[in-house]
């Protein structure tokens, strides 16, 4: 994390890329457990949790609620989903082709946050040319 305003909405976009990558992997490791008996999909919690943060802020102008976010407290967590449901009879809730269209949503996400932040640090550059 880098510790200057400027750098306040590359800070944002590396910590949502960070739980992109994360939710990337629950996603493969419950196409890896397809086939495992009793195995309940998984899935990652972060855009709720960074719309509530910045939701919260007494601000309505977005550079100051992004400046006042605490990102060490935004951490993203893996969950159980639908737990008590069930596909198969060997109690697996695993779909494949769902999976896969997780997984294929979740990569573009993750590759668009870093466009993102690829654009933040050109603008940042371009201002440092010009100075």
């Amino acid at each position: 994390m880098i510790g200057s305003d400027a750098y306040n909405y590359i800070n944002v976009l590396n910590k949502a890329a960070s739980a992109s990558w994360k939710r990337n992997e629950v996603i493969v490791n419950n196409l890896a457990n397809v086939d495992t008996p009793d195995y309940k999909r998984k899935d990652l919690d972060f855009e709720s949790l960074l719309a509530d943060a910045l939701s919260d802020s007494s601000t309505e102008n977005l550079d100051k609620k992004v400046a006042n976010l605490q990102l060490s407290s935004l951490n993203p967590h893996v969950f159980t989903e639908y737990s008590e449901l069930s596909y198969r009879y060997d109690g697996n809730n695993v779909d494949v082709d769902t999976e896969e269209g997780y997984l294929a949503d979740n990569q573009i996400k993750y590759y668009t946050l870093l466009n993102s932040m690829t654009q933040e640090f050109n603008r940042l550059k371009m201002v440092l040319n010009r100075s």
